[in-house]
């Protein structure tokens, strides 16, 4: 499950900023994960609860915004957001796509206290 160790990157980032910044207590964590990321969204909300424990995340809400698979599409030229890295262009019906975006993950922010 590498949903665990995604978490405790997390946490390392979110104490630092807590340190960095003087908060005491975080309320929301939102993360934006893109749809080709891999991240299971089950085991990361399981494994979120398990690693904040004792930390200023503890008990933290987690919000997750999707972002859409993007592509280019070499036969049409569009940039397009498809549901799975390997389906066709939704435009032109074309084969041959760059992903071009969708498989980040990453903190949007914080609300502190």
């Amino acid at each position: 499950m590498h949903e665990m160790s995604l978490c405790e990157g997390i946490r390392q980032v979110i104490e630092g900023q807590a340190e960095a910044h003087g908060f005491s207590r975080v309320a929301v964590v939102r993360l934006e994960i893109g749809r080709f990321a891999g991240v299971e969204r089950a085991a990361l909300d399981f494994a979120f609860d398990v690693v904040m424990r004792g930390g200023v995340a503890d008990g933290a809400r987690l919000e997750i915004i999707d972002l859409p698979g993007r592509a280019t599409c070499f036969d049409c030229a569009a940039e397009v957001d498809l549901d799975d890295r390997l389906a066709p262009c939704p435009r032109c019906g074309g084969g041959r796509l760059l992903p071009v975006g969708g498989d980040e993950m990453r903190i949007k922010d914080l609300e502190v206290n």
